[in-house]
């Protein structure tokens, strides 16, 4: 608790600010989460919608 208040105090310019609020957002929502979002957006489909579950494998043959 006593760091946050030293940081508050302290005197900064904007480049340290925005980098400062930077790393404690990055430190709130996990590093790891943020790069598998920033990597990962838009990579999530496969193109097949059923290939776990129900109708993961054909039924009655093998036509599709």
């Amino acid at each position: 608790m006593r760091e946050l208040e030293n940081i508050m105090q302290k005197e900064m310019t904007r480049k340290e600010f925005l980098t400062t609020l930077g790393f404690g957002i990055a430190s709130i929502f996990g590093i790891a989460n943020i790069l598998k979002y920033v990597m990962g957006r838009g990579n999530n489909r496969t193109g097949n919608s059923a290939s776990y579950g129900y109708g993961a494998s054909t039924y009655g043959g093998g036509r599709r």
